[in-house]
């Protein structure tokens, strides 16, 4: 009789814990990447009363004959599917789409690490990306050129930071050259440049149209002729400037500024054929554009760092020659082996509107926010509309998340059956990818929960009745005696 009262005994001890993890998963209905934990049972030892024999002497063989010795639970498991998505449009607020953990330290060392799926993290004074508990969120870190190391550290977006300038180092010339325009005829347009301090300077470019068919018996050149020159260079802040004017460029003059060269001599020659398309150009020599035997070549604006203001903002003399106070990059204008860079420029009967593009340089500026990308880069922005990665999000990943354990607080730590953690980047590698001012919901399925509650509220009555049932027999047997 005893037997079956502490079977009814193991029953209702296996269906209290199964109710204790169900009211924890709907307790955790609302917490944040909470993952939902699931009961299994198994039954205990069996007391064998007789074994199985085999058959033998015309008889048959036998079964064993057991007694089961109740319940016990078989596993608690944590069900790591993902839960559903919910827009916060809070920055900070991350969440990943597919598989992977966060990876955060209480540790100065980053060697003391844990695993959350819940992406809730704030800044605290110091810049850091933390969870509300103040765990740092690691990340790898950019280097100053831009470049993705392997590095580990923190995530840290400092309002402080600044992009410091860049000189420019390429102009794009797009646009038309009225290919009605006679010979002699003149077209300007400018374009702002930077130095090595972020110091702006306009440059003022000339195109001229020249004689065509130049050259002579089989070296004649039937095109069209431009010829492209700096002609002013104006610095902003003081208005400073300087003319490069004919008189100026006599050779008599020893006082003339020098103009800075386009690869190498004073003027660039753009060659167009009838159909109004570029075909060749010359700094040096004749470059054809459409010849695929010519080797790559560049053509530069160089020794802008030599010239001297000759005039302030009112066309005064200035008392001394007065020098740029940043250092210029020498600036690309034409690049053979990339044909973007002068397939923008035409000559057709319409509108004169060739100009030259800036096509990098920047002053320096403050981080005024920043965003975060599917591939989990902190992108910095700063007051200069320069976008600067800061970091990328670390990731992890195991064999076997059901082996993690829970540590509290929404965060898990490995464990012998877990798994190393493998550790990558957003998007790569089987590795989820990040979903900005979301967050992960529970996973927690309240009907599931619900219909969990009932049948294990029905198993625990149905092992109370074998407690009570079992104590009247006993009663009765007690009863005998009289």
């Amino acid at each position: 009789m005893l037997r079956s009262i502490y079977s009814g005994v193991s029953g209702l001890r296996a269906h209290q814990a199964k109710m204790d993890v169900i009211g924890n998963n709907i307790a955790n209905i609302n917490t944040v990447g909470y993952k939902r934990q699931y009961v299994t049972f198994q039954e205990v030892f069996n007391q064998l009363i007789s074994g199985a024999s085999l058959p033998q002497n015309g008889r048959g063989g036998t079964n064993p004959q057991q007694i089961g010795l109740g319940v016990s639970l078989g596993a608690i498991n944590t069900i790591h599917t993902q839960g559903a998505a919910q827009r916060t449009d809070n920055p900070e607020d991350l969440m990943i789409d597919g598989e992977g953990f966060f990876v955060v330290t209480d540790d100065t060392n980053y060697e003391n690490r844990f695993y959350t799926r819940a992406g809730n993290f704030t800044l605290d004074r110091d810049g850091n990306l933390v969870t509300p508990d103040g765990y740092k969120v690691l990340g790898y870190k950019f280097n100053e050129y831009g470049e993705l190391t392997s590095e580990v550290a923190p995530i840290q977006i400092r309002r402080s930071a600044t992009a410091p300038p860049t000189a420019t180092s390429g102009i794009e010339i797009r646009g038309n050259l009225d290919s009605r325009a006679e010979v002699g005829d003149k077209h300007y347009a400018d374009t702002v440049i930077k130095d090595s301090l972020g110091n702006s300077y306009t440059v003022t470019f000339e195109f001229k149209k020249e004689e065509a068919n130049l050259g002579e018996g089989d070296d004649i050149i039937d095109a069209t002729i431009w010829t492209v020159s700096i002609k002013r260079i104006t610095e902003l802040t003081t208005g400073n400037y300087v003319d490069f004017t004919e008189e100026s460029e006599s050779e008599d003059d020893d006082t003339a500024p020098e103009p800075p060269f386009i690869g190498g001599v004073d003027q660039l020659k753009l060659f167009f054929d009838k159909n109004g398309n570029l075909i060749g150009v010359e700094a040096d020599e004749y470059k054809d554009l459409l010849d695929e035997d010519v080797e790559p070549f560049t053509i530069k604006l160089t020794n802008l760092n030599s010239i001297r203001f000759n005039k302030d903002k009112d066309g005064k003399d200035l008392p001394t020659d007065v020098s740029p106070s940043g250092i210029f990059e020498d600036i690309l204008i034409i690049d053979s082996e990339n044909k973007e860079t002068y397939d923008e420029i035409t000559q057709y009967a319409n509108d004169m509107d060739a100009k030259p593009f800036a096509l990098d340089g920047n002053s320096s500026g403050k981080l005024e926010g920043y965003a975060v990308d599917t591939n989990g880069i902190v992108v910095g922005i700063f007051s200069n509309n320069e976008r600067k990665p800061l970091a990328q999000i670390m990731l992890a990943k195991f064999d076997n998340p059901m082996g993690l354990q829970k540590m509290g607080n929404n965060l898990f730590i490995e464990s012998r059956n877990s798994g190393e953690p493998q550790y990558g980047r957003a998007a790569s590698n089987g590795y989820g990818t990040i979903a900005p001012g979301t967050l992960e919901m529970s996973n927690v399925d309240l009907s599931m929960e619900f219909t969990e509650m009932i049948t294990t509220q029905r198993g625990f009555q149905a092992n109370s009745r074998i407690i009570t049932a079992s104590d009247e027999m006993l009663q009765e047997l007690v009863n005998l005696k009289r």
